[in-house]
C-alpha cells in the first residue's frame, strides 16, 4: 500500500510539472477528435480541454481538429446534461464546469444541487460515526489502562505508598474515563440525528431520481 501511495504520489507531482499528457502518441496519431470532443463533453469537461490536448499531440507533431473536435463535443454534453447524470455528479461530490446550455442548465443544476444536499447528509453522518469511533477506541484504551495498573497492583513485594500511588493513578485513569464516556454518549446522539437526517434525505430523493 505504502508503494502504491507514493508511486500515486509521484505520479500527481509530475502531472502537476506538465509532463501527463492528456493524450498518448496513439491517440493524437488516430485523429478523433469528434470522438475525442464527444468524450470530454459526455464527462463535463469544457472545450477549452481541446488546448490540453492541442499540447499533447503537439510533441507528435499532430494539430488538432477544432471544428470536429467541438462537433463532438456539442453532442457529449448533451448526454452529460441530464438529470440524473446532474444528481449523480452532485452526490459524488463532483463540481460543475457550467458547460451545460441555458435549457438543459435549467434542470441539470437543481439536480446537482440536490444531489450536493445528499453527499452533505451522508458526509455528516460518515463524520459523526468517525467521531464515535474514534471515543470507543479511547475508552478501551483507557480500560486497557486501568486492568494494567490493577495487575501492577496484585504484584507482591510493594510498599504501601506504592500501592497507594498505583490505586491513585487507577482513580484519575476511571475519572478520566468517565468523562470520556459522557463525550461518547453525546457524540452517540449526534450519530443517530446524522443517520436519521441522511435517512430522511435519501427516502426524499429516491422518490426523485431512484435508488443508489
Amino acid at each position: 500500500m505504502r508503494t502504491f501511495l507514493i508511486a500515486g504520489l509521484a505520479a500527481g507531482a509530475l502531472c502537476a510539472l506538465g509532463s501527463c499528457a492528456s493524450m498518448s502518441k496513439e491517440e493524437c496519431l488516430a485523429g478523433d477528435w469528434t470522438g475525442r470532443g464527444y468524450a470530454d463533453g459526455a464527462a463535463g469537461a469544457t472545450p477549452s480541454r481541446l488546448g490540453e490536448h492541442a499540447e499533447a499531440c503537439a510533441r507528435h507533431g499532430v494539430v488538432p481538429d477544432d471544428a470536429s473536435y467541438r462537433s463532438g463535443w456539442s453532442r457529449g454534453v448533451v448526454t452529460y446534461c441530464t438529470p440524473q447524470r446532474g444528481f449523480v455528479e452532485g452526490r459524488e461530490a463532483n463540481g460543475y464546469a457550467g458547460v451545460c446550455p441555458a435549457d438543459l442548465a435549467a434542470q441539470f443544476v437543481p439536480a446537482w444541487e440536490d444531489g450536493r444536499v445528499v453527499y452533505a447528509a451522508e458526509s455528516a453522518a460518515e463524520s459523526a460515526r468517525s467521531t464515535v469511533s474514534a471515543y470507543g477506541a479511547r475508552l478501551e484504551d483507557l480500560d486497557d489502562k486501568v486492568e494494567a495498573k490493577q495487575r501492577e497492583l496484585r504484584a507482591e513485594g510493594l510498599t504501601d505508598e506504592q500501592r497507594d500511588a498505583i490505586r491513585d493513578r487507577i482513580r484519575e485513569i476511571r475519572q478520566k474515563r468517565e468523562n470520556e464516556e459522557r463525550e461518547w454518549r453525546r457524540a452517540q446522539d449526534a450519530l443517530d440525528e446524522a443517520e436519521r437526517e441522511a435517512r430522511a434525505v435519501r427516502r426524499r430523493f429516491e422518490r426523485i431520481y431512484g435508488g443508489w
